[in-house]
Parts: structure tokens; sequence; C-alpha cells
């Protein structure tokens, strides 16, 4: 045992962000592929394995690996220590990042494709880094600038070049967009909106403490609002044993998998790491869904990609000169913040 756990903290921090980020990148897909299992194992003309269930059972193996790995934050003592700020701002990110966030993008995957949801997801790093600079008064450079630039023009292209469709909504101007499509921008944006509160209010609150909280939190005010928009009989599959069949593999892979590399490799790694393991996302997620789902990326999805992935190598050549800068010096939790949803 004791060579095995050797042989894992050798393993360098840049690795894990890798294998963290690979995993992520891939949780897209391997939830719709979930979703196309259940419908082929309908319990009473209802799918076992939907969007909230998935949600909902994932975010419980998720908090069994957060208190796991923090186990040595979780004392009393340091929660008597949150004021009511704390509280506030806690339950304003959980139900941000850790309810409506997730809701939102889960949405999106069940009314449009993969590719659509991880290519418009990029604009979340542009809006965060807007807020950023507007808001907390952050120093970028040209190159991050550009970059940024480029990713918001290539998300633009992916929605405006698709073709109309079902599930269309005309917004101003005679501009079509699809349903969505619109979910996973809505979903993006609420999440850049919970990275910038949870900077600014969270900030001397540990990454352990932070992310249970929020888990919890987020769960349960999901869970809540589901029973009250749907009542409880949407739940009523939960505890289906092809539910668990299932979840059991994706919690073993997708949370606990994913969780733990990614908390090994931000005990070893600056944040400039994390932005390159994070640029590898996009590219990992349209091979992902073309393996699992056999998607292939249609034209839009193509050329909004291609400016997609300059501005990301623009954003990263930024990111390296900014060598006495916070993107170089983020703590342990805002960079796991500033990465943004992980498919959970």
């Amino acid at each position: 045992m004791n060579k095995l756990l050797d042989t894992l903290t050798s393993i360098p921090g840049k690795v894990y962000l890798l294998l963290a980020t690979t995993i992520f990148a891939a949780s897209g897909a391997v939830t719709r592929q979930l979703i196309n299992l259940g419908e082929q194992n309908l319990i009473d003309g209802r799918n076992p394995i939907s969007f909230c269930n998935v949600l909902v059972v994932g975010n419980l193996c998720a908090l069994i690996v957060l208190i796991l790995v923090y186990k040595n934050q979780i004392n009393l003592t340091i929660f008597k220590r949150l004021n009511s700020q704390d509280w506030l701002g806690l339950i304003i990110v959980g139900i941000l990042s850790g309810a409506l966030a997730p809701a939102l993008l889960f949405t999106a995957l069940d009314l449009t494709s993969v590719n659509n949801v991880i290519l418009i997801g990029r604009v979340e790093p542009p809006l965060t880094l807007a807020l950023s600079v507007f808001l907390l008064r952050d120093r970028i450079n040209l190159w991050v600038t550009l970059g940024s630039s480029l990713s918001f023009l290539g998300v633009l292209i992916t929605i405006l070049l698709q073709k109309s469709g079902e599930n269309m909504i005309t917004m101003g101007g005679g501009l079509d967009i699809g349903q969505g499509e619109l979910y996973a921008v809505l979903g993006s944006v609420v999440v850049a909106i919970a990275n910038i509160l949870s900077r600014v209010s969270l900030r001397q609150i540990s990454l352990g403490i932070f992310t249970i909280i929020r888990t919890i939190l987020g769960t349960i005010i999901f869970f809540v609002i589901v029973i009250k928009l749907y009542g409880a009989i949407h739940f009523m599959d939960v505890f289906s044993p092809v539910l668990w069949q299932w979840m059991l593999i994706y919690g073993s892979i997708i949370v606990v998998g994913g969780q733990l590399c990614w908390f090994m490799g931000l005990k070893s790694t600056k944040a400039s790491d994390v932005s390159l393991a994070n640029s590898f996302s996009p590219l990992v997620g349209i091979l992902a869904a073309y393996f699992i789902l056999g998607e292939v990326p249609n034209m839009a999805q193509y050329i909004g990609g291609i400016v997609i992935i300059l501005g990301i190598i623009f954003n990263q050549i930024g990111v390296n000169k900014l060598n006495h800068q916070r993107l170089l010096t983020l703590t342990e939790k805002e960079a796991d913040i500033e990465t943004g949803f992980k498919g959970i």
C-alpha cells in the first residue's frame, strides 16, 4: 500500500490536471449516453436515468469524496467562524453554481448536441475575465484580451451559423437561437457570476469547506426547486437499480476519479498549469462526443471551434507572460473556482 501511495504521489501534478480535465470534458458525452441507456430501460414509460436524478446522485457521490479528501478541515470551530455574510455568500453561490448552472447546462444537453454545449460553454472564461477586469480591477495583457475576444467570437459564430431547426427562439432583432444553445449560454453566464461572487465574498474560506457547503446547498436547493415545480413524483425512480448501476460507474470515473485527480493536481501546480490543462477541454470534449455518441461536428462548430482554439492559444501565451500577475499566483480555491463547471 505504501509503495502504491509513493507511486501516486510521485506522478507530476500536471499529469493529474490533464487527467482531470479529460474526465470532466468527457462528462457531457457520458451523461448523454447514460440518458440514452435510461431510455432503453424505461420504468412505466419514465426514464430512470433522468438529468435530475443524475445531478442529485452525482452530487451525493461528489460529497462523499469531498468529505473524505477534506475531513481534516471539517470541525465545529471552523463553522463557528463563518459569519452571516459568509453564509449569505455560500447560499447565493450554492444556488448559482450548485443548482442553477447545472440545471441549465444539463437542460442544454437535453435540447442540443454535446458539441454545441461544449463550444458555447467557452463563453464563460471571457465573461469571468471581463467581470474580473471591470469589477475587481484585475490586470491583463494584450494577449489575454485578444484570446478572450477570439473565444467569445468563436462562440458567436457557433451560434449564428447554426441552421434553423426545432426548439428555436426568436430574440430581439430577428435573431433565431435554439433553446439548447440559449440554455448553454445562460448556464455559462451563471457560472461566470458565481466565480466573481466567490472571489469577492468567500476569499477567506478554505477550498474544502467552500466546495463541501456549496455541494450540499446546491443539491438541497435543486432538489427542493424540482419538488416545488414538478412534485415528488419527479424523483420516484431515484432508487432504481438501473440508475444506481450506471451511477456507480459514473460516480467512480467522473466524480471520484475526476475530483481526486483534480485535487492531486492542484496541490503541486501553478494557476498557469491549470489554465493550460483546461485549454484542452473543448478538443477532448468534442472527441469524446464523437467516440461515445458518434456526434460529428457541423460546419458552424468547425468554424467556431477553430476560432475558439485560436483564442485559447493566445490566452495561454498571455497567461505565460504574466509572470508576476494574479493569474500565476491564484490560491488553490481560486484556481478551482475559475475553472468553472466541471460536469457534475
